[in-house]
């Protein structure tokens, strides 16, 4: 049936199939769990003004929504824009005017649910809804989402860096394999500060607090990867997928902020590292720095975590080589030989399988 192929080659072929059909489950699960329907879940909301009109008519819009909003009420215009620019809230209505306060750089998609629930509150007032954009984007980046995109390019770069430098490069001790990741997330980093700046112009100043997080991002991820390629060898390539695509790209809030999204992804975005970078260029270029030191420090705990799995990595793979050659040491010479010789062949073999394997998904 199988015609000249050796003995257990389509045994090996089905297994080597099990990592693409898990992506297809795990992409599945993740991106339309995260996306398929995006509904409020305590979206943060205000109404303007004083009196009792306005508490009315929060409380009317509260009873209406339930869950959906948490509907707050601020005294005037000028304390709905703080609020607005301090992220504390998704928009802010002033019936009077029939005029809706939002700030589009920190999520279009949480600007546009607002937008809608405030519509028919203006329709029922008999005017038309009127939407100021308080804190807008950068020209060449109107929706806003510019910067998930550049956390997508950045996380292809070092990911896919990790199946290079941990499959090629497994042979070189631990200390030059991390001298390359330093190396390799710092050009990773480059190009993505070339891309949000001067190539697409995404953002249009802090192109260098914006350059120091893509490097902790980077190295974060390429650091955790090699880490874990000790250990999961030709499935480190899932393993960082699940990680830095599945989990990582549809908690960042990039698309959806928690608001929109159901509660798994909402608690993942409050401390994965896309969230960290996202929110993080958000908050320095658009936000004034408000609560930028949490996602640096987001960022910073995530790095650590990597360097601290090369660290272990190392010091396994010290051992295990320790633990080869003093069993070499009681075997004859000739057969010694041979069977590193066997072994050699094996592991070039599996690298180039599995380097091959990375390349193709």
């Amino acid at each position: 049936m199988l015609g000249s192929a050796p003995p257990g080659t389509l045994r090996h072929v089905v297994t080597h199939l099990l990592t693409p059909l898990l992506m297809c489950v795990g992409m599945g699960l993740a991106y339309l769990g995260a996306f398929a329907q995006p509904e409020p879940h305590q979206l943060p909301v205000a109404i303007v003004g004083s009196g009792t009109q306005v508490q009315a008519l929060a409380q009317e819009l509260h009873d209406k929504t339930g869950d959906a909003l948490d509907v707050r009420t601020l005294p005037d215009r000028a304390a709905a824009e703080q609020a607005l620019k301090a992220r504390d809230i998704a928009g802010a209505y002033l019936p009077g005017s029939s005029n809706l306060l939002v700030a589009t750089a920190g999520s279009d998609t949480s600007a546009t649910a607002t937008e809608k629930v405030f519509t028919p509150v203006a329709e029922k007032q008999g005017e038309p809804l009127h939407v100021t954009d308080v804190v807008p984007p950068a020209d060449g980046d109107p929706t806003g989402q510019g910067v998930f995109f550049l956390l997508v390019a950045l996380s292809i770069g070092a990911y896919a860096s990790v199946a290079v430098l941990g499959a090629a490069g497994g042979a070189l001790p631990m200390r030059i394999r991390a001298l390359f990741v330093a190396g390799t997330s710092f050009v990773v980093s480059l190009i993505g500060t070339a891309f949000a700046g001067p190539v697409f112009h995404l953002v249009d100043d802090h192109l260098w607090g914006l350059w120091a997080m893509a490097w902790m991002y980077a190295a974060g991820i390429l650091f955790l990867g090699i880490g874990l390629h000790t250990f999961l060898k030709r499935w480190t390539t899932l393993g960082v997928m699940v990680l830095f695509v599945m989990l990582n790209f549809t908690s960042s809030g990039g698309i959806f902020r928690p608001e929109l999204q159901n509660g798994f992804f909402g608690a993942l975005h409050s401390f994965w590292n896309g969230a960290g970078f996202v929110e993080g260029v958000r908050s320095l270029v658009y936000f004034g720095g408000h609560d930028l030191a949490r996602n640096v420090w987001t960022l910073a705990i995530w790095l650590t975590v990597g360097v601290a799995a090369v660290t272990a990595s190392g010091i396994v793979e010290r051992r295990r080589k320790a633990a080869l050659v003093a069993d070499q040491a009681g075997a004859d010479s000739v057969r010694r030989q041979s069977a590193v010789e066997r072994r050699n062949a094996d592991e070039l073999a599996a690298e180039e399988e599995e380097m091959e394997e990375a390349v193709a998904v």
